[in-house]
């Protein structure tokens, strides 16, 4: 598997506007807001004493906390009743837009068409298969809308066929704090068999026998992905054996199988190292084989093809990967040979493998390149693109005796298209392009950039923009700017249906592309992590100084989002600079980043070492609080803010948004709206249907709009 694909563990009408601002104003004068009591709890470390007063809301088995949670609630309920109806029209003009009986690009694998399809009126999708021929009878896999009846949240992952294609294993959660259970359905009778294994990833891996299964658990308390086990057909999960147990409880571990299907491959990851295992997927009882030992800083994915092992990179110093190639029977990384060097201008980003070609794809200044290749080193050459906000990336390709490669292209102003290249006659078929309904949506209408600010140490930082063509740009002009600024994960350029309803509003939208993310290479990411993370936040608010300066907008209408390690950006900015921005949406934030990192029994903790630092040093510690959201709230005016949880969320608990709310409203000292809308049936990700996640945008959209003063009927 590689590096990329590990790491992606990724939003011309015109309306006449009717101020409604009075509303906001008459109903914060009627609604009293929950005061969380204190309670004083004293936390010590290096000799450092903090108080945290609100300690308590951490425990949710706690009725008052529970009821606390609920008063806010119904607190940003009460503060948000005038925008109800609004909030119905944005989400019935969003879900217009969208393609409700629609269907994914049908690929083929091991002789059958697979389809993941939506019924028109339905939230989940439905997975089915054609064997042969895209003529053939449809073969209904999954229906998730029947499945997901009786449940709050429903999600279904991790479908895996076996070699036979008889048999679908599958994951099921119905909690939304990603613990799977995994099942085994006969695709033939319709008999979902008493196999039952709980506490897992949802994926995992068939061997060619049709009745091992490889999968991976979590532990019940970290969730940390821990154990890789064997699970044969037709037995009590209680009698799995074990394959694998990571036990530095710094890295993760999970189970693939390669694309040539020959291996199955056991990886474990850190933020900052990789480590794999295999054993031939025809003998599943054998013993593991280690392919290299992990090395403290080096990151390897690799792929199969004929008697050769081919190795993504950063060893030796390689920042933006190398690719490196070794024979089957001598893995380790003495024997690694290079196959295509480092460059210090281009990030590697990964490779995919066919039997005449392997594709390259990577990043230079920020853009997305494909490179097609042949093994016998003839006739090299990139696919097309012009734009200067374009994302564009390998797809679904699992057919490994075939010239025909499937890619992704949208932009800010292009639906997304999904394309296939014949890269032996460079002939292309857009196989799908998104269909925007409604009939009002013209690509023209709307106007793309990149501009480029320079931080306060030099650097350039850019962003991608996109607006409505009628939309003056002025001090007056309402810009949302959005950045995530992590883990090196990027934000693309990419369009977004829904993002429609702001841009024909006149919005602005800004992705800025802030160190912590790899847009424009691994230094990029290096230099927004640990020791450099107030890199992170000093680049946005020096790119929404520039946005200001530039005539974009002012301070009185720039908005900011955020979500997750996104929000950590956001309680970041608006300690630092509250003055340049009227509001901000801060959505599942991380924002008690010392306390979390310090208690190593809270989900993921122990694997963000390498992000974020370790506090039990001094150094990190000292820096952590330094920026920490929570720790560094002071009495001072803060911008109108919107945060957003879930109760049962197992990344960002739900008591870090909690705290940081009942801590703001105690300390602020202007009289601006400091609302959290929490989800008490969801998680991280929000709602699970396919339209009912709208409504949470609606919300967010409506928060924006109303501060506006831009909400219609």
């Amino acid at each position: 598997m590689s590096l990329s694909k590990k790491k992606k563990i990724v939003l011309g009408l015109c309306l006449t506007f009717v101020p409604l601002v009075q509303s906001q104003h008459m109903n914060m004068s009627e609604v009293k807001a929950p005061i969380a009591k204190k309670i004083t709890h004293k936390l010590e470390k290096h000799g450092d004493v903090r108080i945290d007063n609100y300690y308590w809301l951490n425990d949710k088995e706690n009725p008052e906390v529970i009821s606390y949670l609920e008063a806010e609630k119904n607190y940003y309920e009460s503060l948000t009743a005038h925008t109800k109806e609004f909030q119905g029209l944005l989400f019935d003009e969003m879900k217009s837009r969208i393609k409700e009986d629609d269907s994914s690009v049908p690929y083929k694998q091991s002789g059958y068409w697979y389809i993941t399809r939506y019924e028109t009126g339905k939230e989940y999708p439905i997975y089915a298969r054609k064997k042969e021929s895209l003529d053939a009878p449809e073969e209904i896999m999954f229906d998730g809308n029947e499945m997901a009846k009786g449940h709050e949240y429903f999600s279904i992952g991790g479908i895996a066929i076996s070699p036979n294609n008889k048999f679908a294993a599958f994951g099921v959660d119905t909690v939304s704090r990603r613990q799977y259970t995994i099942n085994i359905k006969n695709l033939e009778t319709g008999e979902i068999y008493k196999d039952k294994i709980e506490n897992t990833t949802g994926g995992s891996v068939w061997a060619d026998d049709n009745t091992t299964l490889f999968y991976t658990k979590k532990d019940e308390v970290t969730l940390r992905s821990d154990q890789i086990l064997k699970h044969k057909f037709g037995t009590s999960a209680d009698d799995d054996q074990l394959v694998f147990h990571e036990k530095d409880d710094t890295f993760g571990t999970y189970v693939y199988k390669s694309k040539s299907k020959k291996y199955i491959i056991v990886g474990s990851y850190s933020t900052l190292t990789s480590e794999y295992q295999f054993l031939r997927a025809d003998n599943p009882d054998g013993e593991l084989k280690m392919f290299s030992q992990r090395e403290r800083g080096v990151e390897y994915g690799m792929s199969h093809y004929g008697d050769h092992f081919y190795i993504l990179t950063n060893k030796d110093g390689a920042t933006n990967f190398k690719l490196m190639k070794t024979e089957e029977g001598n893995t380790s990384s003495e024997n690694w040979k290079e196959f295509i060097p480092h460059r210090e201008d281009v990030l590697l980003e990964d490779i995919d493998i066919f039997k005449e070609y392997y594709v390259i794809s990577e990043r230079t200044n920020g853009l997305n390149r494909v490179q097609i290749n042949r093994w016998d080193g003839t006739n090299a050459y990139y696919l097309p693109f012009e734009s200067e906000t374009y994302t564009a990336g390998v797809g679904r390709n699992p057919d490994f005796d075939t010239e025909i490669l499937r890619y992704g292209y949208n932009s800010m102003t292009t639906p997304s298209s999904v394309i296939d290249f014949n890269m032996r006659t460079k002939e292309k078929e857009v196989k799908k392009e998104q269909e925007v309904l409604g009939g009002k949506f013209d690509k023209n209408n709307y106007k793309e950039k990149r501009i480029w600010a320079t931080a306060r140490d030099g650097v350039k930082v850019p962003m991608s923009i996109v607006y409505h063509k009628n939309t003056p740009l002025s001090e007056t002009t309402p810009v949302l700017q959005y950045a995530y600024g992590s883990y090196g994960h990027t934000i693309d350029p990419y369009f977004s249906t829904v993002r429609l309803s702001l841009l024909d509003r006149g919005f602005v939208y800004v992705i800025t592309h802030i160190r912590g993310g790899e847009y424009l290479g691994r230094p990029w990411y290096e230099d927004g992590k640990l020791l450099n993370k107030k890199n992170t936040f000093t680049d946005f608010v020096d790119c929404s100084k520039h946005l200001i300066e530039e005539g974009y907008t002012s301070s009185d209408h720039l908005y900011a989002m955020g979500g997750s390690a996104g929000g950590l950006l956001m309680g970041a900015i608006i300690n630092m600079a509250p003055e340049l921005y009227n509001g901000i949406i801060a959505a599942v934030p991380f924002v008690d980043v010392v306390t979390t990192m310090l208690d190593n029994s809270i989900p993921l903790t122990t694997g963000e070492y390498d992000e974020w630092g370790n506090p039990n040093e001094k150094t990190y510690y000292e820096y952590m609080k330094s920026y920490s959201p929570y720790d560094q709230v002071v009495a001072q005016k803060y911008p109108n803010l919107l945060v957003t949880t879930g109760l049962h969320d197992s990344q960002v608990q739900y008591f870090e948004p909690a705290k940081w709310v009942a801590k703001l409203r105690e300390m602020k000292s202007d009289k601006n709206l400091l609302m959290m809308d929490i989800n008490m049936d969801a998680g991280h990700g929000g709602a699970s249907g396919r339209f009912e996640a709208l409504k949470e945008v609606a919300k967010e959209y409506a928060f924006l709009l109303d501060l506006e003063g831009k909400i219609s009927i």
